[in-house]
């Protein structure tokens, strides 16, 4: 698999251990404590040696693929992750890995205006022209103790007096737990059948109601502040710097507004973000979770 060492990645590693599965994993870094032990082999993500990522994938039946990039920057691209990917796919296929599960999106489309769903669309397009037995994975907004978005959101709650809004908060998304991603990767990963699977959670939120909700739930309720897109931007390339970090992009704002992370589809994932956040309600919110510095992790390796 990709990734093990990152977020949803960890959590697929941790299944497939619990399942007695041997893991390898193709990563470009190395954590400082080893969350697995010592169980889980580590062999370089190397997409400019093709060799060597067949070397790694060589006797390996299923790949989980985690890898992507969420937004482009100086480190990294979206065209680039595109890039890698179909070389992950091609090496897969020269190792004579049987299956791969793929971790897209909701609502990709090559013809969106947005790269980030339309470059989703086109490897799902090349993996399932590729010949391999697949599962692709569509999950929309991921939480667990790690995530970004649903973290970040209860952060700005507990640290400013309003939230703003952009536009009417009307639009809708059907967050999924982590770990649910987890155990529907490794129930697909024991399949034959070609599947694209709408990894959506049980519950539906418009993002007001989300908000509204975290809010309540964390004793930190705020006035709801409608602002133009625009404007919400800009308020969060300032408060960038300040963070270290790439708190949105205009693209996922568009994104969030379109409705790109709904889809009319039964719920994957059975655990209610309400239920988690109930339970974690001490710790969410606490510190700021910041993209870049998962990207700056020590240890790199050759």
């Amino acid at each position: 698999m990709t990734g093990a060492f990152g977020y949803s990645g960890r959590y697929i590693a941790h299944r497939l251990l619990q399942a007695g599965r041997e893991v390898r994993t193709l990563t470009n870094t190395h954590p400082v404590a080893d969350p697995f032990g010592g169980r889980v082999g580590i062999w370089p993500l190397a997409f400019d040696r093709p060799a060597s990522l067949v070397d790694g994938l060589r006797g390996v039946r299923v790949l989980y693929n985690t890898y992507w990039v969420r937004f482009n920057h100086r480190w990294f691209t979206h065209a680039e992750a595109v890039r890698n990917t179909l070389t992950l796919f091609e090496a897969a296929r020269d190792a004579g890995v049987e299956r791969i599960v793929h971790v897209s999106i909701t609502n990709p489309s090559k013809n969106s205006p947005l790269e980030y769903f339309r470059s989703k669309a086109e490897l799902e397009v090349a993996l399932i022209r590729s010949g391999l037995s697949y599962a692709i994975l569509r999950p929309t907004v991921l939480f667990g103790k790690e995530d970004i978005l649903i973290n970040n959101i209860a952060w700005t709650l507990r640290h400013f007096p309003v939230f703003g809004l952009f536009g009417d908060g009307s639009y809708r998304l059907q967050p999924i737990y982590v770990d649910d991603l987890a155990a529907l990767a490794v129930e697909q990963g024991a399949r034959e059948d070609d599947a694209v699977v709408e990894a959506i959670g049980p519950e539906t939120f418009t993002f007001r109601e989300l908000v509204r909700t975290i809010g309540r739930i964390i004793g930190s309720p705020r006035p709801l502040v409608h602002t133009p897109p625009s404007l919400a931007y800009g308020v969060a390339r300032l408060l960038g710097p300040l963070l270290g970090d790439v708190v949105i992009t205009r693209d996922e704002i568009r994104g969030l507004m379109a409705e790109l992370l709904y889809v009319p589809a039964p719920p994957a994932g059975r655990t209610a973000l309400t239920a988690w956040a109930r339970e974690h309600r001490d710790e969410l919110g606490r510190r700021y979770a910041s993209e870049l510095a998962r990207r700056r992790r020590p240890g790199r390796l050759p």
